[in-house]
């Protein structure tokens, strides 16, 4: 008979897990409580690199069932939750998302599922970075200036422009204007640039 675990994530020590483990039960699962796994850990860290899911791992074997409420308990993105999901498949653990209506993860169904979320979260990626580049395209056509200010402008970039022609090194003038060498290595650059 199949074991049945139940992986608990929260963000922060003020949260608790008793929702998600609640949710498992009122789903039909039955998990005894020495095979809750919980932990306190940021869902910006790599499924690979919590300890207690690592753990968990170590515990898991072939025909076991895995319960998760939401895919995110899983990992940190698409591609972390496809990882995650793809080595328990190599287990021969089953892993199942409330969140998705139960669904065995590791079934044909369930790999259907992960290709769909995972296309969708590649056409969301590819829209952001086109909303950004025109975004900033349609900036730069305005005349508005991208990326961080100058830190060196107006009279005290003409006298960095003078020490450099006369000469002064560029670790002496950037002491100088208490700044950094790449700072004025981009002024001397400009200067080598123009006509």
């Amino acid at each position: 008979m199949p074991r049945t675990f139940a992986y608990l994530r929260v963000s922060t020590a003020g949260q608790a897990t008793d929702n998600q483990l609640r949710e498992i039960e009122a789903a039909g699962f039955r998990v005894e409580p020495r095979r809750v796994v919980t932990e306190t850990i940021s869902g910006s860290i790599a499924t690979s690199q919590r300890p207690g899911f690592a753990r968990l791992v170590d515990r898991l074997e072939a025909g076991d069932v895995l319960v998760v409420t939401k895919l995110d308990r899983l990992g940190r993105n698409a591609m972390d939750v496809g990882a995650t999901v793809a080595r328990l498949a190599d287990l021969g653990v089953r892993v199942h998302c409330l969140a998705l209506g139960g669904v065995d993860l590791t079934s044909s169904t369930g790999k259907l599922t992960m290709s769909v979320i995972n296309a969708v979260a590649e056409f969301e990626r590819d829209l952001l970075i086109e909303r950004t580049q025109a975004g900033l395209s349609r900036a730069r056509a305005e005349g508005k200036a991208i990326g961080r200010p100058a830190s060196i402008t107006g009279e005290d970039r003409q006298t960095a422009e003078k020490l450099l022609a006369d000469g002064l090194s560029v670790s002496a003038i950037a002491r100088h204007f208490k700044t950094s060498r790449a700072t004025i290595k981009r002024i001397r650059n400009t200067l080598l640039v123009e006509p």
